[in-house]
């Protein structure tokens, strides 16, 4: 997979328990800025083993559950008066170099840069702690230019970046059509443009690609510009479910600070139980988070679909990232990696335990 770019991001914040939170990271997909805002914790709440945890996401609907969490203060809530500070990512390596730099401590992020950044390290810097989201991809494309599957043979396709989720997902489904692409290149029988999430809208209403294997909310973004949905990447897998965002911690700060993890894990958990009860006022507030990044909401016709074809649960769903490596390695992004000890679920299923809710698998997979 691609090596990690220069981080993009990071305005950073305080959050509070008490109060509606607003976001004042990047907006979606585009360029950070260096606006800091610092609020303080409501008093006599108490501190944990350290001052703050400092959190790392995309503002992203599949991240709806760090948005969500941050802005309905529910992560806070279980934090006390250790403060968080949010930082937002534009793609998954810069992610992984900033827990590398220990720029953050947990980060919610996709399974592609999650397997790189434990293979690339020896096995050494992090581990996956909870899954948070699954689908929300989609092939979207020009309805005049591609009428069927088929007809992508030929085409320009965007994916958001070189051995990302959907890059490598978009490679192996290629393979199995039976067509060649270079991987590096992405040169061949389907010409795969990596073009940032930012930029793909603008990039199909040029008509400079005739469609894009992306993330919501940008599949919907394009569906609005007249594109059609021919492929949900759900539809390839069992049960319809694949691992599309996990949680991940450096293990210096799981083993440093055990009952932070567990308390950002119960904040996650809740987050995810509030979304699932109440999925018109967690649409609303995900969207409120992203209008405090970026200036503005994001319309009907795109949230509307976007949402629905997410779903946020606790189960990282560890066998389909397993698949997944095994998709990079044949895509030739990733050697073949040993991937036994890339989760730890022991305080994810600790803090399940207590809410009375099932605990979950590591597929094998799991720290010993």
């Amino acid at each position: 997979m691609s090596a990690a770019r220069p981080l993009t991001t990071l305005r950073t914040i305080a959050v509070i328990a008490t109060l509606p939170l607003l976001l004042t990271a990047c907006g979606y997909g585009s360029e950070s800025t260096d606006d800091d805002k610092q609020t303080e914790v409501a008093a006599g709440a108490k501190k944990l083993s350290t001052d703050e945890v400092k959190i790392g996401y995309f503002p992203n609907l599949t991240h709806a559950t760090a948005l969500v969490g941050v802005q309905e203060g529910l992560l806070q809530k279980e934090l006390g008066g250790t403060t968080i500070k949010a930082s937002t990512f534009n793609a998954g390596p810069s992610e992984i170099e900033a827990l590398n730099a220990g720029s953050i401590d947990i980060g919610w992020i996709g399974p592609s840069p999650a397997i790189n950044g434990y293979t690339k390290s020896g096995g050494k810097n992090l581990r996956i702690i909870s899954g948070s989201a699954s689908g929300g991809v989609k092939l979207v494309v020009n309805p005049d230019k591609i009428k069927s599957l088929d007809d992508v043979k030929g085409k320009k396709i965007a994916t958001p970046q070189l051995g990302n989720t959907q890059d490598v997902a978009f490679l192996n489904w290629i393979a199995e059509k039976g067509w060649k692409v270079d991987a590096e290149s992405g040169k061949g029988d389907v010409s795969v443009v990596r073009t940032d999430n930012k930029i793909t809208p603008d990039a199909y209403k040029s008509g400079s690609i005739d469609g894009a294997w992306v993330p919501e909310p940008t599949a919907s973004k394009l569906v609005a510009e007249g594109g059609k949905v021919i492929l949900d990447e759900a539809d390839l897998w069992p049960d319809k479910k694949f691992v599309i965002t996990n949680i991940i911690v450096s293990q210096s700060f799981l083993k440093d600070h055990p009952d932070v993890v567990e308390a950002v894990l119960r904040g996650s958990v809740k987050t995810n139980e509030w979304i699932n009860a109440n999925p018109e006022k967690a649409k609303a507030s995900a969207n409120a988070a992203l209008k405090a990044e970026s200036g503005k909401e994001l319309p009907a016709e795109v949230i509307d679909p976007a949402w629905k074809s997410i779903t946020f649960l606790d189960d990282p769903l560890a066998s389909t990232l397993n698949t997944e490596a095994e998709h990079a390695v044949k895509a030739g992004l990733l050697e073949k990696p040993d991937l036994k000890g890339i989760y730890d679920l022991a305080p994810l299923n600790k803090v399940l335990k207590a809410e009375g809710k099932d605990e979950v698998d590591d597929a094998g997979l799991g720290a010993e």
